[in-house]
């Protein structure tokens, strides 16, 4: 796709209703041409031959082929852009992690028919995920073979002390499958993490237990007050922000309901600002693939506090948007590929204070 030609969209939905809400919102953006619609994968297969669409919107569940099946033999036989369109279900949550894990770029929620409220915004994020997908790196992650993690990044056993290090990681677009790369390499006694990733409500449990049958650390989701200690991951309750303060020698979780910051909730950059209030130089922070700016500006914040921060470089980010952000501000001390980051914030964490900043 040139730089000056519009992006190519095929939709692939079962429903006719949705198939015309989404080329009515798509066809809007002039850096966008919806080529065709298919009701079906068969017919989508045939679409992609002849259409060579530059990204599909691709319906989680479908009649006669499920919209996993057909993205596994997509991403096969002629990997491409896929952005997954989801029920805001236990069962669509599930199935669209199994997508991102098969190489979908992203997902956006169905849209609600026949209601106008906040339809402004669904249509600008769906463009905007479109958009995005155009310009992604499409790479289909190995799934993991084993229920909890078998490797640890660091070679030699790394010694951590109970409140001097806390680990933050922030991503959107792609980072599902990012944050479990990183997780799969942490060791059972690793520093607590603390994760803010763009997700809507309804997915956030089932990414939560995803994440904790592929780590051998414990992943939960926060709850307020609780205390953070190390081996354990702590993710943000749907729609909530995690932030983390300091009690005393300790750091607690407070989720918090205050509206959206950069349009998310949870936001990047709110966690973010709260480490460096709480953790200040103790923070080993990483910033991995996402759309947009959400958590940059907090992360060069956090370098000039003095802590250690990790961008994820653009080869392997499926959107360099965060990161890319991230390091042309400043905030960025190293810049790594995704399969060298959990070994680097164990070591950062492993050094004194002084060292890692």
């Amino acid at each position: 796709m040139s730089l000056q030609a519009p992006c190519r969209v095929l939709i692939v939905d079962d429903s006719a209703v949705v198939r015309q809400l989404l080329t009515e919102i798509l066809s809007r953006d002039r850096g966008i041409e919806v080529v065709g619609s298919a009701t079906d994968p068969f017919m989508a297969r045939d679409m992609i031959k002849r259409l060579n669409p530059d990204v599909i919107t691709l319906d989680v569940e479908m009649p006669r082929m499920d919209g996993v099946t057909f993205l596994q033999n997509l991403m096969r036989l002629r990997p491409m852009p896929v952005v997954m369109i989801s029920s805001l279900t236990e069962q669509g949550a599930d199935i669209t992690l199994q997508a991102l894990a098969l190489g979908a770029v992203d997902f956006i929620t169905k849209p609600k028919l026949g209601v106008s409220q906040g339809l402004e915004a669904y249509s600008e994020e769906i463009i905007a995920k479109v958009k995005a997908a155009a310009k992604a790196r499409v790479q289909a992650l190995t799934p993991s073979q084993s229920t909890k993690a078998q490797a640890v990044a660091a070679s030699a056993p790394l010694k951590f002390r109970t409140t001097d290090r806390l680990i933050a990681i922030g991503a959107s677009a792609g980072g599902t499958e990012a944050i479990r790369v990183v997780l799969e390499m942490m060791p059972p006694d690793a520093p607590a993490i603390v994760v803010s990733q763009h997700i809507p409500a309804a997915f956030s449990r089932p990414f939560v237990e995803r994440l904790d049958r592929h780590s051998a650390m414990a992943v939960r989701e926060a709850t307020e007050g609780e205390m953070v200690v190390p081996g354990h991951v702590y993710l943000p309750p749907g729609d909530r922000h995690l932030e983390i303060v300091r009690d005393g020698a300790r750091w607690r979780c407070h989720i918090s309901d205050a509206g959206p910051v950069n349009r998310h909730r949870p936001s990047v950059e709110v966690m973010f600002k709260s480490v460096e209030r709480a953790a200040g130089a103790n923070a080993v922070v990483a910033m991995l693939t996402g759309m947009g700016d959400d958590g940059s500006r907090a992360l060069l914040e956090l370098r000039q506090a003095g802590a250690a921060t990790i961008c994820q470089d653009e080869a392997t980010s499926v959107v360099w948007g965060m990161p890319g952000t991230a390091v042309k501000l400043g905030a960025a001390q190293e810049v790594l590929p995704l399969h060298k980051i959990a070994g680097r914030l164990l070591e950062l964490a492993a050094q004194p204070r002084n060292a890692a900043a």
